[in-house]
């Protein structure tokens, strides 16, 4: 029989699934999510019967670890092996005085096809469930044996798009802020889409707390399909009228990400129609140099022009930042390290 996995649960599915009384799950939550505990054997108040239980219908850790690479720059990136043989990759970057993300991958493959993501070459396999998202932040939290009261920001933008996979992403969102287990709060969770505009809708009336990111790329519905075919479905006005609905807390602003490729939408024209279309919404551009991979026709923008569409955006009131280029000299782009294992494994 096929264990269920832990860490899809809520305490209110494992109370319906007959795991009581309520202060057992929350102990349970606790071994887990607070002491990284991964072997049911090893939770000493638990009942001998109800470990014996748990053991046979549930598994813990979801994940075993295939490859890590660690970056100069101490960026980590890690590819896992999951129940079914699948890969996936999660990335934890260290930040300003010793502060981290993770950036959590939703979906082995991705359905969206941008032209420039080296995950969408190998298309789309299928969505991870709650706890396979869940699992990838426990797991930076149990292998760096961070303390249980260490926040880290969570972003989903790592493989696949969180949107596509709405209900485990909710699910996960919702057990990784609940203050039995990690207690991340949803204010340090950010989930990035490329513009499912009914999905970004949808979010907002959730009320979660959580931050927006939208991948968007290019200024002009033209070059966007280009860039991202799902524009044609859902082009740049139907994902900004979304954004202007979705709630943002006062002290945020909606993170926009600009993937800057060279020749392609990195000129001052397309900075003049970023901030028109930018106008009235609380914002802040995250400019991002494009990482060349393998194959790829695209090329890595200039730091002169980064800079010059950098200070038109602060010249014209829009807070902009150029994101620094992190683990440049390990599997940078997103789907690089899966990439290279598929390549080595079949020859």
């Amino acid at each position: 029989m096929l264990k269920k996995q832990f860490m899809d649960y809520l305490p209110e599915e494992l109370l319906e699934m007959g795991i009581k009384p309520k202060f057992r799950i929350k102990q349970l939550y606790q071994w887990i999510y607070r002491k990284y505990t991964d072997e049911f054997e090893k939770m000493q108040n638990i009942l001998n019967l109800l470990r014996e239980k748990l053991s046979k219908e549930f598994m813990i850790n979801p994940f075993e670890l295939i490859n890590h690479e660690i970056s100069s720059d101490e960026t980590e990136k890690f590819l896992f092996k999951l129940i079914d043989g699948r890969t996936v990759e999660t990335v934890l970057i260290k930040m300003k005085e010793n502060k981290y993300t993770v950036c959590v991958s939703t979906q082995v493959g991705c359905k969206v096809g941008c032209a420039f993501c080296l995950t969408a070459k190998g298309g789309f396999v299928r969505n991870l469930s709650a706890g396979e998202i869940v699992g990838q932040v426990w797991w930076m939290k149990k292998f760096k044996n961070f303390d249980e009261n260490k926040a880290l920001n969570v972003v989903y933008m790592g493989m696949g798009e969180p949107l596509d996979n709405y209900n485990n992403l909710i699910k996960a969102i919702k057990i990784i802020s609940h203050p039995d287990g990690m207690n991340i709060s949803t204010r340090r969770q950010t989930v990035s889409t490329s513009g499912i505009a009914p999905k970004i809708k949808k979010l907002g009336e959730e009320n979660l707390g959580v931050n927006l990111a939208i991948s968007l790329h290019a200024v002009d519905d033209e070059t966007r399909e280009k860039l991202i075919p799902m524009n044609k479905a859902y082009n740049i006005k139907s994902v900004i009228d979304a954004i202007k609905e979705f709630p943002i807390d006062k002290r945020k602003k909606v993170m926009f990400e600009y993937l800057v490729i060279k020749n392609v939408n990195d000129d001052i024209n397309a900075a003049k129609k970023l901030v028109k279309l930018l106008n009235g919404i609380p914002s802040k551009v995250n400019l991002i140099y494009f990482n060349p991979y393998p194959g790829t026709d695209f090329k890595r923008p200039d730091e002169e022009s980064m800079k010059k569409f950098q200070d038109y955006l602060i010249n014209k009131g829009i807070m902009c930042t150029i994101r620094k280029s992190k683990g440049m000299d390990i599997s940078a782009a997103c789907g690089q390290l899966r990439e290279k294992k598929l390549k080595e494994k079949n020859g």
